[in-house]
């Protein structure tokens, strides 16, 4: 990364030259060992989980009036516009019915 003599902005290479966006300052780009990076990768093993996408989300106690089960997951989102409450969500553990609660 090269910055500009002249008003100290970032230097962009543009062809075989380096050009400052700001005031226009203008150089012959040099290379330099510094100017090549390299990574290497690594190659990982990705396990995927197969089950419920609700097992992650917390519980509470809340009444399903489908089945009558007392234990929901819940998560809250925003709905509505940023000044009124958040929505919240419950899923039954047993069923799978989703309801929704405001505030």
């Amino acid at each position: 990364m090269e910055f500009c003599p002249k008003c100290k902005s970032i230097m962009m290479p543009s062809g075989n030259q380096m050009k400052c966006r700001k005031c226009g300052f203008e150089k012959v780009k040099v290379k330099s060992s510094s100017d090549i990076t390299t990574q290497e990768f690594k190659e990982r093993v990705v396990t995927v989980i197969e089950g419920s996408e609700d097992a992650g989300l917390p519980t509470t106690r809340a009444t399903c009036e489908e089945c009558g089960n007392k234990k929901a997951y819940w998560w809250m989102r925003q709905l509505r516009s940023a000044d009124e409450s958040e929505v919240r969500f419950f899923r039954c553990t047993k069923c799978g019915r989703t309801w929704r609660e405001y505030d």
